[in-house]
């Protein structure tokens, strides 16, 4: 098969690969494809995890090393994460890091070749890591533009990889970061980081509580523990109850089954409804006055879309601390270091200008239409 050219009226086949480390990166790449799509109705568009390719003791290995590392040793985590954000550093270990790429991935490698794309644009930095080292074989012919989306408001060093033509990042904060990094400025823009549709069409405060069925005289607190369901999240809702002023609560658990279960059977003195993993993240945000969370690159986009203030607790040390830098040296939230502390500190917030501040600056920083500034950046270039 000839894959087809590059030329604007031609079909193009994208291939959109990620990896299934949280749910940010598979999220993104879902609102890219979603985007890209609605852009192209004509391409040939197809979604990859590179995970689902690899022999399962690597996968779980790669998967299962990084939750248990955040969950449990968080500070090793934070110093892994600044040991290799050093250029100079990674490429000394290149020689391992590529022979680990090729004693792991030779069916993703197979699965590439086998469609021919025209453009690849991954949201993790493994992808592109594997299709640099078969540019230097030529193992890829002919071969693809290479676009980069970078998850979180902190560019690391592994996003650095020669065969990129393109980086698509958070803000200006980071594309700085990549220039100070020697990328030439024409091969990074600003698009904010990808997030689905939904979020561009938002209802009101008042519209979204009538919906979900939540009182509209009361504040909501929105309380997120992630795709997995992971952090403090029993202690954050325990403390959420001793707030002197009436309040509702909403906690999204995700996939964490147990947790839900365990919250379920304790005494809530504050209105509080339990959610497993929801599918209209844009009516329960819409609905809050504030999203208590720890601050992934995709939540914190998400509520910045829609215009909520966030309340950071218990960042990972690495990319959430310096997401969590970002957002409170942008004015759109407020870091609270212990869950003991949050019914004094959400009772001065709530009703204060304060809180009016912080929602307005959310507001400003959200970019809800970045998945399909994404796909405008890459065809611009192609």
């Amino acid at each position: 098969m000839i894959p087809p050219s590059r030329s604007a009226d031609t079909a193009r086949r994208v291939l959109i690969p990620t990896v299934t480390v949280g749910a940010g990166h598979v999220q993104a790449a879902a609102a890219l494809e979603e985007a890209w799509r609605a852009l192209r109705p004509q391409d040939t568009v197809q979604r990859l995890d590179v995970l689902e390719f690899m022999p399962r003791l690597y996968r779980n290995a790669y998967l299962q090393g990084y939750l248990k590392l955040v969950a449990h040793a968080p500070e090793l985590w934070g110093a892994v994460f600044r040991k290799t954000d050093n250029p100079k550093r990674l490429r000394r270990l290149n020689r391992v890091r590529t022979t680990l790429s090729r004693l792991n991935t030779p069916k993703f490698v197979r699965a590439v070749k086998q469609f021919a794309p025209d453009v690849v644009v991954a949201t993790h930095f493994l992808p592109t890591e594997i299709l640099d080292a078969l540019r230097s074989k030529k193992r890829l012919q002919p071969w693809p533009f290479i676009a980069s989306v970078v998850t979180d408001f902190e560019a690391h060093a592994l996003w650095l990889v020669p065969s990129v033509e393109l980086y698509c990042v958070a803000a200006e904060h980071t594309r700085a970061r990549l220039l100070a990094r020697e990328v030439p400025p024409t091969q990074a823009v600003v698009t904010g980081i990808p997030i689905a549709t939904r979020f561009q069409a938002i209802p009101t405060r008042r519209a979204a509580r009538k919906q979900l069925g939540l009182r509209d005289d009361l504040p909501v607190l929105l309380v997120l523990g992630g795709g997995f369901g992971l952090g403090p999240v029993g202690e954050i809702v325990a403390a959420l109850q001793k707030l002197a002023q009436p309040v509702q609560i909403a906690v999204v658990c995700g996939r964490n089954e147990k947790l839900r279960r365990e919250l379920a059977v304790q005494e809530h003195r504050q209105p509080t409804h339990l959610l497993g993993f929801v599918g209209n993240m844009q009516d329960w945000m819409a609905a809050a006055d504030l999203v208590l969370t720890k601050p992934g690159g995709l939540t914190t986009s998400e509520a910045l879309a829609v215009g909520r203030p966030v309340v950071v607790l218990n960042p990972i040390p690495g990319q959430e601390e310096a997401n969590s830098d970002f957002l409170l040296e942008q004015g759109a939230a407020i870091k609270v270091n212990r869950p003991e502390d949050l019914p004094f500190r959400l009772g001065e917030l709530l009703g204060s200008p304060r809180l009016k501040e912080l929602t307005a600056r959310a507001k400003a920083l959200g970019q809800p239409d970045a998945a399909a500034a994404v796909c405008a950046a890459v065809l611009a270039r192609l």
